[in-house]
């Protein structure tokens, strides 16, 4: 709601709801949806809903209270062009492109237990409208149904604590808790990369968010023909401050109302923070994108500008009316 705004305060003329025609088929004008819509852009969602509300202003004026999909988004472009909103306006046609061609777009973030990970992806995919979201510890604990302990003895503690699983003597140049870590790490990318080929020949746009999203592991062994047919977007969520990472866990605790075990995360911290550093470094090495959340806002838009990096590498440009 943008408050103080005259065209909410005026109320609606009267006469029939705006309809939204497509190929025949009728359905309601909605503001709310535009608006949701334009978030996929990287506007604010507060801009956003202000652009909505100027559409919806614009049809109420006219007599005629069908519009069709493709007028619908001329006007819009209008709107975002006469509100000087350049860049949204060309990511809006960049985006309604990927609509229409129906490509879909893989966003993939990794990072240590409590660096925000789950509120990051949750934010990224309600402002590109994505549905489906998948942990990779979910991903874990079904494995653990189909192989025991003694098979896969890994996959049976957290991430910070498969060290634990590691039962051969190691010599002083290894550690156990990033062995551990990484033979986890890789038997999970086996269940990552078979969701994400069947998301990409399903043409559904995925957002897949875990520790086990080491940069450089999860491409071994994914099918190379299929990630030409999507948009990858690769990244890694760092808190590289030790007590801002530490105060996570703190309100995590408070979130969810002592479901979370705060004692065994911050016994685990420095095992939490090693597997950070070793992700960093293999993100440094693979080229792969890092993000310090600091603030999730701040985070959230700067994954979405990521994503627009990305369309316009791999050639999506925006198409004029």
């Amino acid at each position: 709601m943008v408050e103080g705004d005259p065209r909410e305060a005026a109320g609606k003329p009267e006469g029939p709801p705006i309809q939204l025609v497509n190929e025949g088929h009728k359905v309601p004008f909605s503001k709310g949806l535009l608006a949701t819509a334009l978030t996929s852009t990287g506007l604010p969602p507060q801009r956003a809903y202000a652009v909505a509300l100027d559409v919806e202003w614009q049809l109420l004026q006219g007599e005629d209270r069908e519009i069709g999909v493709d007028d619908l988004r001329r006007l819009v472009e209008r709107v975002l062009a006469e509100s000087g909103e350049q860049v949204y306006l060309h990511r809006y046609r960049i985006w309604n492109q990927m609509a229409a061609e129906d490509q879909p777009v893989i966003v993939l973030i990794g990072g240590a237990t409590g660096v925000g990970k789950s509120t990051i992806a949750a934010q990224v995919a309600q402002r590109l409208g994505i549905v489906r979201i998948i942990s990779t510890d979910a991903i874990r604990q079904a494995m653990r149904a189909f192989f025991s302990e003694k098979l896969m003895p890994s996959l049976h503690y957290s991430s910070y604590e498969a060290g634990l699983a590691v039962k051969l003597p190691l010599g002083p140049d290894l550690d156990a808790v990033l062995l551990g870590f990484t033979e986890q790490a890789e038997m999970v990318s086996v269940g990552v990369r078979a969701i994400i080929d069947r998301a990409i020949k399903e043409r559904t746009s995925l957002v897949v968010e875990g520790v086990h999203m080491v940069p450089g592991m999860l491409e071994m062994g994914m099918a190379r023909e299929g990630l030409a047919d999507a948009l990858l977007l690769p990244l890694v969520v760092s808190v590289r401050d030790e007590a801002l990472h530490r105060s996570h866990f703190m309100v995590r605790e408070q979130q969810t109302s002592g479901r979370r075990v705060l004692a065994r995360y911050l016994q685990g911290f420095a095992e939490i923070r090693r597997i950070q550093d070793f992700i960093l470094e293999r993100a440094e090495t693979e080229g792969t994108l890092v993000v310090d959340n600091v603030n999730i806002d701040d985070t959230v838009g700067m994954v979405v500008d990521a994503l627009y990096g990305v369309f316009e590498q791999t050639g999506v440009h925006a198409g004029g009316c």
